[in-house]
């Protein structure tokens, strides 16, 4: 209700988009940050005429299998933009937007792609260390087609926000490089002209709208009850009478619903232009292309070739070495593949030849340096891909993925194609130590619905994945590759055995007496203790196990097939958890139960009894007590 009056403002006089084609390419984005308010949104979508939002929809307000969730979530309706409820999200998320606006124009014109992105965020937004990175990005890319409109109410969840902050939001802001402008949020005037001002700025805009938290609420206007606060049985009880002696609860007035009806069509001219424009353009098929996210058709001849050489040649490569080889033969062919890196490129491995960067007021390249804002980096990648025509990737440490979780999981939520390259993915990392080696993030993560994470063991296998994460189009996932060189452990490339999440890489020479399971550089600790058993008259079989996920979705017969019935042993250099979903209740595991120390990384596995000796001990003890 407090920005119900610069939301009409925005929406029935600058907002670009037509009620009738909520998905047209070349809309606005409207990003309602402030997720907590969701009622706004659908307020608006449905005075403006969206199929879909209508009445009884509102009527159904937060109840199960609703468009109009508690926040707005992305894919229940069309006009949804992003999935926004946990602050500084959707304002992190639109700068990806913004930025992908201005690399798509670069590439296919304006008269294809010109468009603005709109945030309406809140305190709580501002609040959130995730603005920081996101607001910074924006301000040194110089996104200036982004404007945010904050909701200064001065109101959180505990009370006034004096409680907690007394930051001065417009001098942060224009220290980072944006246009700032206050107005009186309930003054219409005040709000076009600083809407019309931002439409002229060669800067992002923030706009602080003063107003007042559940404004013409009768009794809650102005207070922190109306910043979500559940309501006591006594208000609640209050409230539905409230709600039955005035049905129906939603009711708009003719007049008003038909100046909204207008303000719906109002882009209708505009779309059937932009319609005409993408009908004689010449770039046409391969917009249509990307944003509808089709592969280019031949893009897969390139991997089969680089597959095919990795067989014959054999290298000892580190993954994130084979992870650049792959991109190198992916750049060409898949021109909406964008990159970046979040300070760590040379580390990470993520640009080839060919990748100009992007900079401010140049966005024709197709590698961003993120800086060190792994946060804020994640969520610029959700924008990127949910604006649309661009793939996103980019790297960082694997430890460093703990700063993006929040992001990592709303990319999971809305089913998004993102690609994250993490390097330096154990305790391989070396004398780094403790702090940059990952123990228990592989766990964590992969206990993340619909995320695919994926721990290739040779160069083979991380082309395998790279081409799984290319095809994939209803989820994020994550390359976990190593920073030391890894032999090479297979000489076939006609199939991708990846892509059924886990394989037997070597069977056993004989009846299995042990099944040796493991995942990235462990694989090949596991290839060389099968040697060693197999000399010893012990034959035992090798699985790789490079996404837990894809493997999960395989019929059990063909868990039965590779897993075997023998006894089985788990090898990672990292924490168990999780493990024993595998390994069965008599399974061994050998990997850490700590964090990691600072050393030369084979020092550290010999430490920690990662190797192929411990796991040729530890079968011999397990078969010994049978």
């Amino acid at each position: 209700m407090g920005m119900a009056d610069a939301a009409t403002a925005l929406w029935t006089k600058l907002l670009r988009f037509d009620a009738a084609d909520p998905r047209w390419p070349d809309r606005d984005r409207f990003v309602l940050s402030a997720g907590h308010g969701s009622m706004l949104l659908y307020a608006l979508l449905h005075l403006t005429g969206h199929v879909g939002m209508e009445i009884d929809v509102l009527e159904r307000f937060r109840q199960l299998d609703s468009p109009a969730a508690g926040h707005p979530e992305h894919g229940e309706h069309p006009a949804i933009e992003t999935t926004t409820g946990p602050l500084g999200q959707g304002l992190a998320t639109a700068v990806g937007m913004a930025l992908a606006e201005r690399m798509m124009a670069a590439r296919y014109g304006k008269s294809l792609v010109d468009h603005r992105t709109w945030v309406v965020a809140s305190d709580g937004d501002l609040m959130e260390g995730i603005s920081h990175e996101a607001a910074s990005l924006a301000g040194h890319l110089r996104l200036e087609k982004l404007t945010v409109l904050w909701d200064d109410n001065g109101t959180s969840q505990d009370g006034q926000a004096a409680l907690s902050s007394s930051d001065d939001q417009l001098k942060r802001f224009a220290a980072l490089g944006w246009a700032t402008k206050r107005v009186d949020g309930h003054d219409a005037q005040q709000v076009q002209a600083a809407l019309s001002l931002a439409l002229r700025s060669k800067k992002p805009t923030l706009i602080a709208c003063r107003t007042i938290i559940g404004f013409a609420a009768p009794t809650k206007a102005g207070t922190a009850a109306c910043h979500g606060r559940p309501l006591g049985r006594a208000e609640a009880r209050a409230a539905k009478q409230a709600m039955d002696w005035h049905h129906p609860p939603f009711s708009v007035p003719p007049d008003l619903a038909q100046r909204w009806t207008v303000a719906g069509r109002r882009g209708t001219a505009a779309r059937r232009a932009w319609l005409k424009r993408l009908a004689k353009h010449p770039l046409r098929a391969e917009f249509e292309r990307v944003v509808a996210g089709r592969l280019p058709e031949a893009w897969h001849e390139a991997m089969a070739a680089l597959k095919a050489e990795l067989a014959d040649t054999r290298p000892a490569l580190a993954t994130r070495q084979a992870s650049q080889r792959t991109l190198a033969a992916l750049a060409p062919t898949v021109p909406e593949l964008v990159g970046g890196s979040a300070d760590l490129t040379q580390c990470n491995l993520t640009m080839v030849p060919g990748m100009a960067p992007v900079a401010p007021g140049s966005y024709a390249g197709r590698y961003v340096h993120y800086g060190i804002r792994e946060h804020g980096m994640a969520a610029c990648m959700n924008g990127l891909a949910l604006h649309g025509g661009l793939l996103p990737y980019a790297g960082t440490y694997l430890v460093f993925s703990d700063y993006m979780r929040p992001a990592l999981r709303l990319a999971a939520i809305q089913r998004q194609r993102v690609v994250h390259v993490l390097t330096h993915d154990s305790i391989g990392a070396g004398e780094d130590g403790a702090t940059h080696q990952p123990v228990e993030q592989l766990a964590s993560l992969r206990a993340m619905p619909g995320l695919h994470l994926m721990r290739p063991a040779d160069a083979i296998e991380t082309t395998e994945c790279w081409e799984l994460a290319i095809r994939r189009s209803d989820g994020p996932t994550l390359l976990v590759l190593s920073r030391q060189a890894l032999p090479a452990l297979r000489g076939d490339a006609a199939e991708n055995r990846s892509a059924r999440g886990g394989y037997v890489l070597a069977e056993a020479n004989g009846a299995r007496q042990a099944t040796l399971i493991a995942t990235g550089s462990e694989v090949s600790v596991a290839i060389e203790a099968r040697r060693m058993l197999a000399d010893e008259g012990i034959p035992v079989a090798v699985v790789s196990l490079p996404c837990w996920d894809l493997f999960a979705q395989q019929v059990e017969s063909y868990h039965a097939g590779v897993l075997g019935s023998a006894p089985r042993f788990g090898i990672e250099a990292a924490c168990s958890f999780g493990w024993e979903r595998w390994l069965g209740a008599d399974g061994a595991f050998i990997g850490m139960t700590g964090f990691g120390a600072s050393a030369p990384g084979d020092t550290l596995f010999r430490h920690f009894g990662i190797t192929p000796e411990a796991v040729t001990a530890a079968v011999k003890k397990r078969l010994a007590a049978n």
